[in-house]
């Protein structure tokens, strides 16, 4: 396993990334968790046998680890949800000492680490991510939450786990589409922080197709390290540099919101919102009509839409739209902060971009 540490002061913590084998695992956590109460294990549903090797491989130590099994997809970022494990947590008498392992993707992860930051005040948590984009994304960084059916993310905590174990063979089995779904991200670094990464995705796009364990391996590393640097300068994101990662965000949380949860991966609404971000900054000449077409290219190379489709069009009107990008996190005093790029590997924020180019921007994506 290759290894990083996100600094943070006392709230530092490694990510392990690889192919592990035997007790590495165990030897890993006990190591950043000396002492505990209780290990309970919450996992996706569609990941029961990964989630049970790990249970497994804790249990000599900490005795039998319990199972709580959450439903796959976005609306199980809920207060239904987290009312529903709490609950649990209750059943099981865990304490303040007592650590969470979440085991999916960023679904579980954002749950989980939610979960972890309301209990007694807070408890330590670990994420074992298994999918892509949790990898490089959503397992780093501390941003833990929920949803309400008209915003996402809106409720919840800055709340670090104690470990990342990052296991990519575990995306051996993961379905074609998630898979391509978190390379959006993957993308999304290259555009915001990294020319040079972004040039190996578009030369290396053939083997992470494949998902060659060692193209893998590196655009996941490399993804953690660039998301691990802005975490350890912007924790809180009050400085305005964790911003960055925030790119297409706005409008691909709204697209998310509108099409009810569902419709579009994640990743999938991202690479609609990061084209329509790069349009926005092609029409205030802020990047040229190269950089956007070398995006447009490679999120086609990895099958990823850049379009909404004509079956729920109807659903996305300026008006909606806007409406959802206001109540976005990242909407400060009524006022629309989006991040667009100057070029390949640099980002800035602007405020109050004209709202007629905004909804030329949206326009442009709606079949």
């Amino acid at each position: 396993m290759q290894s990083l540490q996100v600094s943070l002061g006392v709230r530092s913590y490694p990510i392990h990334i690889g192919n592990p084998g035997g007790d590495s695992f165990q030897s890993a956590f006990f190591d950043a968790i000396p002492k505990s109460s209780k290990v309970i294990v919450v996992h996706d549903a569609s990941v029961k046998e990964f989630a049970d090797g790990i249970a497994r491989s804790l249990n000599p130590v900490s005795g039998k680890v319990p199972l709580l099994a959450v439903e796959s997809g976005e609306t199980s970022k809920s207060i239904e949800q987290l009312d529903r494990l709490w609950k649990s947590m209750l059943a099981l008498k865990a304490d303040r000492q007592s650590v969470l392992v979440a085991v999916g993707g960023g679904v579980i992860g954002d749950l989980v680490g939610f979960l972890a930051s309301t209990w007694n005040r807070g408890v330590r948590f670990v994420q074992v991510p298994t999918t892509l984009l949790a990898m490089v994304d959503s397992s780093v960084g501390g941003k833990t939450g929920i949803n309400l059916p008209e915003a996402k993310n809106v409720i919840g905590a800055f709340w670090q786990p104690h470990m990342v174990w990052i296991d990519v063979s575990s995306l051996n089995t993961l379905p074609d589409r998630e898979y391509r779904s978190g390379l959006a991200e993957v993308i999304k670094y290259g555009v915001i922080l990294d020319e040079a990464f972004f040039e190996r995705l578009e030369e290396q796009s053939s083997s992470i197709l494949e998902r060659n364990a060692v193209a893998v391996t590196e655009i996941v590393r490399r993804s953690c390290e660039l998301k691990a640097h802005v975490v350890a300068e912007d924790e809180y994101e009050t400085k305005g540099l964790r911003a960055i990662l925030n790119y297409g965000h706005t409008f691909g949380h709204a697209i998310e919101a509108l099409a009810e949860y569902g419709t579009y991966l994640h990743g999938e609404a991202i690479s609609i919102g990061m084209t329509m971000a790069g349009n926005l900054a092609l029409a205030l000449g802020r990047w040229t009509e190269r950089d956007l077409e070398r995006q447009t290219k490679l999120f086609a190379r990895f099958g990823l839409p850049t379009q909404i489709a004509s079956s729920i069009a109807g659903r996305f009107s300026q008006a909606a739209m806007l409406e959802s990008m206001i109540l976005d996190k990242k909407t400060s005093h009524g006022r629309l902060h989006l991040i667009l790029p100057t070029r390949i590997g640099h980002v800035e924020t602007v405020v109050d971009a004209p709202l007629n180019a905004i909804q030329d921007a949206i326009d442009a994506c709606i079949s």
